[in-house]
């Protein structure tokens, strides 16, 4: 329902409002249209069912764009008091104080957030009821330019490494340059727990491959190697969400993918839009793993036999 300044949509029990559903957000890319805060509220009622298990029970850090990618932006972590009551928050401990994030437990939530012109949707690895132990580990694959087949290279070299430690993972583009790779954990360990062995396993790779992979931190220490970025497996630290847009032209989306689409020669990090994402989710990508969380004990002294 709209009145040409607004359009209401409904969202299971609730009705949500969106103010000026017309207004560009996102410019085309190369060859695309232009994408308007209405067309994001599509895609995301359409995807939410497949979206919403990422979301939920997790703090996010909104990428607000209210005036589309020309105007300002800005990173919002803490919940504003106009938010309506009904949309869930947390208040996580920071140095100094608290903050309240939002929580995204439902489509009307997500909507909402759209409605704020929260382009992408930054995930923390660790639930509200246990933000000290993550349940997800990532890996961001972040090559020095805009050169997919290094990220091809490199995902298949970790994914083998993993597979080693007998430790089950997932891939996602992140509609920018790289991919992210997923590995689901049982939360039993804390973050500095994690990010130790996440830099080992990324470590063990770039001392295998040391003229195509880098740990380095600084940019000017890198050359042209890909980065293996484990600096995101940390409290307070997100990562960006399975099916979220990112703030860019096109309206790119952040795409689950199976290891086997690995192969496809049309794989890139920007494959996947606005426009066919959704038949992407479709197909279940990632199918299973929720269940598959592990801990990373036996995994630790499988790498360190491996090490050496």
């Amino acid at each position: 329902m709209s009145d040409g300044g607004s359009r209401t949509v409904r969202a299971g029990r609730r009705r949500v409002e969106i103010r000026r559903p017309d207004k560009v957000l996102l410019p085309g890319g190369d060859a695309a249209r232009e994408y308007t805060k209405g067309d994001l509220v599509d895609y995301h009622r359409a995807v939410a069912r497949h979206m919403l298990p990422h979301l939920r029970g997790r703090p996010l850090m909104l990428d607000r764009r209210p005036d589309g990618l020309d105007g300002p932006a800005f990173m919002q972590k803490n919940t504003p008091d106009s938010y309506p009551d009904w949309i869930t928050r947390v208040e996580v401990g920071k140095e100094g104080g608290t903050v309240t994030h939002t929580v995204c437990d439902d489509t009307a939530t997500l909507l909402y957030l759209i409605d704020q012109a929260s382009i992408t949707l930054h995930r923390w690895l660790s639930r509200a009821d246990d933000v000290d132990r993550p349940d997800r580990l990532v890996f961001d694959l972040d090559p020095s330019g805009d050169d997919f087949e290094a990220v091809r290279e490199a995902a298949r070299w970790l994914g083998e490494l993993l597979d080693e430690l007998a430790l089950p993972s997932a891939l996602m583009t992140t509609g920018s340059r790289g991919l992210h790779v997923v590995v689901p954990l049982d939360g039993g360990q804390d973050f500095d727990t994690v990010r130790e062995f996440a830099r080992e396993v990324a470590d063990t790779l770039a001392d295998a491959h040391p003229d195509r992979l880098t740990t380095a931190a600084r940019k000017k220490d890198r050359g042209d190697r890909l980065y293996l970025d484990v600096g995101r497996n940390a409290y307070a630290q997100t990562a960006v969400a399975p099916w979220t847009v990112r703030a860019l032209p096109g309206a790119p989306v952040a795409t689950p993918v199976t290891w086997e689409q690995l192969d496809d020669p049309e794989l890139h990090a920007r494959r996947w839009t606005v426009e066919n994402a959704v038949e992407q989710a479709a197909t279940k990508p990632w199918a299973g793993l929720s269940g598959k969380g592990r801990s990373l004990a036996p995994a630790r002294r499988r790498l360190a036999a491996l090490r050496g």
